[in-house]
This record gives structure tokens, sequence and C-alpha cells, in this order.
């Protein structure tokens, strides 16, 4: 299978100070954290990022602090998407001069275009740097899907390689694999092992944050022929997998709570998000507790 980016992708929270600023300090010491428990590749500005809350001079300057952070030792994938096609291709263009490897890209949301415009939206911002792109499809949060029969046009666009898959669609991306060389990522942490035991490149993972060594497992057990093992460490994880990404609140929300607990940066969210109140994060405490000293 391609790993264009790595295999094992943490969609990486965006430090705050207490004040609300970028914490660019608390981003370089995570973003080496998480590299050396196990992350292949950092997946900055995405949704658990907040990125629809941060400036694009801040979307660039975190780019710069992690790349000096990790080196090579990790790829690092920009966020750029956003429902404007000439915003996305300005922001394509500045996190290629703020030392991205690659794109990440969600299809245009809230206006809902047709699938038309969607592979041209695409192929547009393909076109505007010399970046591989992963497309994303979430239909959850955009309104839209970006339909099979489209993935797989935009396949042969040399520069679009991978795709991260929120459809909860498991027979659409098995069909997109079986036609074309693209990489797919789980882009939801219940289907890690799942999507990667059918040909998938491994996961863009929220929860990653906080188990960073945990996820990698799954897959070097899988690749070790221990396909017992790994689905006994997808299964351990799954109670705290569901308390982040399935309990009423943002995985962003939930992944902060955790990380200040454990004493690694993270700091407030922004508005319109609120933080987790003290019982999620005894509760989500708790958990993690539990999964790590078994």
């Amino acid at each position: 299978m391609k790993t264009p980016f790595g295999r094992a992708l943490c969609a990486m929270i965006t430090p705050f100070t207490t004040s609300g600023a970028l914490d660019l300090d608390g981003a370089q010491h995570l973003a080496t954290h998480l590299v050396a428990q196990g992350c292949d590749g950092l997946v900055l500005s995405g949704t658990t990022g907040e990125s629809p809350t941060t400036t694009d001079a801040e979307k660039s300057a975190l780019i710069a602090a992690v790349r000096e952070a990790v080196a090579d030792r990790a790829s690092i994938v920009a966020g750029i998407g956003t429902p404007d096609t000439r915003h996305t291709v300005d922001l394509a263009r500045e996190a290629e001069k703020a030392g991205a490897d690659g794109l990440l890209v969600v299809a245009p949301y809230y206006s809902r275009p047709p699938q038309d415009a969607i592979e041209a939206h695409f192929r547009e911002i393909a076109d505007a740097s010399e970046l591989p792109l992963m497309l994303y499809d979430i239909p959850f949060r955009t309104g839209i899907r970006v339909a099979p029969e489209t993935i797989l046009r935009l396949s042969a666009h040399p520069r679009i390689v991978a795709v991260k898959d929120c459809s909860s669609d498991f027979l659409a991306a098995q069909k997109v694999l079986a036609r074309t060389d693209l990489a797919y990522y789980a882009g939801s942490d219940e289907h890690n092992l799942a999507l990667y035991a059918v040909g998938g490149a491994g996961y863009v993972s929220t929860v990653s944050n906080v188990l960073p060594d945990r996820l990698r497992a799954v897959l070097d057990a899988f690749d070790a022929g221990d396909t017992t093992q790994a689905a006994r460490l997808q299964q351990q994880a799954t109670p705290l997998i569901e308390a982040i990404m399935s309990a009423g609140l943002p995985g962003t929300v939930t992944t902060k709570a955790l990380l200040t607990a454990l004493d690694l940066p993270a700091g407030p969210v922004r508005a319109p998000l609120r933080p987790a109140d003290d019982k999620t994060t005894d509760d989500l405490m708790s958990l993690y507790k539990i999964l790590t000293t078994t």
C-alpha cells in the first residue's frame, strides 16, 4: 500500500495560551512528543486543530514552528479547506511556503455545490502548488459527500494522492481502493484497523493526541501478522475513543481537556466551543488510566 504521508498521522490540536493566543512553544513541545511516541505524520489546522477560528497568519506560523520542531522526522500535512476556492488556493500556496509536505482539503462546506463544482474546486487547489493533496470527505460536517465517482475521476490528477475518509461508507471506500492507487486514511478512530485491513494506508486520528503509541501499536501488530493482537489493542482503545469522539462534545474539546489533565500543551478552546466540565475531564482521565495500566 502507498503511504505518502506515513501511516500513523495525528490530527493535532492547536495549543493556545490561557489568554487564547496561539502557543507556538506549546505546539513545538506537543509535536515533538507525538513524534517521539510513534506519530510519523502531523495534520495541522484540521477540524481538531480549530481551523475555523485560527487566522491565515496563525496557520502559517503553526506550520513553520512545527516544521522547525520535528524537522524531517515526520510529515506535515496542512489543513487548508474553506468554502471559498480562491481563499483555499491562497492557503495552499502559503502552506507550501511555510514548509508543509502536503495539503488536507475538505469539501467546500455550507454552499453545498454539485459534484462537478466540487471536482473543479479540488482540481484548482491541486494545480495551485506543488504539494500532494489529501481529499477530506466528512459529509456530516460539510453537508455534502465527495461521491466515489468524483474521487475516481480526481485520482487521475498527479497531485491528488490520498483520501481522509470520514464518510462512514465502508463499501464506497473499498470500491475506490480497488480501482485507484489512492492512499486511504481512516478519519474516524473506530475505523482505524478495519480500513487498514482492507488496504488502507493508516489513519488521521484525533485520539492519537493522547494515545499515539497505543494506536500505532494496532498497525504494527497487524503488519507483523498478529491480527489477534491488533484486534485486541483496537478493542481496548474503544471505550476511550467513544468517550473522546462520541460523548456529545466535539473531539477538540475532549482531547484538550485530557491533554491538560496529562500536563501536555493544549490550553483553552476558542469560542464558540466551550471547555469540558470537571466531570467530563475526570471521566476521560479514568478511562485513560484504565487503558494505559492494562
